[in-house]
């Protein structure tokens, strides 16, 4: 039902938003004033963790990746959407970003807005050749369990679901 509903309300009101950036977006989130908007889409899926130990011996959930689905405005899926970060087109283009901002969604219990700048595409080639940032924003869900990663659950995933909307930018011309 959560997929339904993401997905209906989604395709309602990214028609309307398509060519233009959402005014939601705080000022540490936006690309250059160089770039252009290219393509917006709305990711539903999933937020892997691994149960490990960091240098202090303390146990906690750490991202793994992601696995979500981006489809466009009028619903059809896009976009694969996986660890790297990395983004593939059903063109065959892709992008593998790097996180520049981080903010809190507004959510406390989703996982944070980002500005990733591209690290690489296809120069030129395909939908996302020429992508050169990427915000996540609009997000729902996604974090970690509170509980449930200690020594004997060391090495264990878990999967948190979650939806955003990814904003993909190119160098104006």
């Amino acid at each position: 039902m959560f997929r339904f509903l993401a997905i209906a309300l989604f395709v309602s009101l990214a028609a309307a938003a398509q060519t233009s950036a959402p005014a939601d977006v705080p000022a540490s989130l936006k690309p250059p004033a160089t770039e252009r908007l290219l393509l917006q889409a709305h990711a539903i899926g999933v937020q892997i963790y691994t149960c490990s130990a960091a240098p202090d011996g303390k146990f906690s959930w750490t991202l793994k990746g992601p696995r979500a689905d981006l489809r466009d405005s009028t619903g059809k899926m896009i976009i694969t959407h996986s660890a790297g970060p990395k983004w593939q087109h059903n063109d065959g283009s892709f992008v593998t970003g790097k996180v520049t901002a981080k903010e809190n969604s507004p959510d406390a219990n989703s996982i944070p807005w980002l500005l990733l700048a591209a690290n690489s595409a296809q120069s030129d080639v395909g939908a996302l050749g020429n992508v050169s940032f990427i915000q996540r924003i609009h997000t729902d869900g996604g974090q970690p369990p509170a509980t449930g990663c200690d020594a004997g659950h060391k090495g264990d995933e878990t999967q948190s679901n979650y939806s955003a909307d990814y904003i993909f930018y190119a160098p104006k011309h």
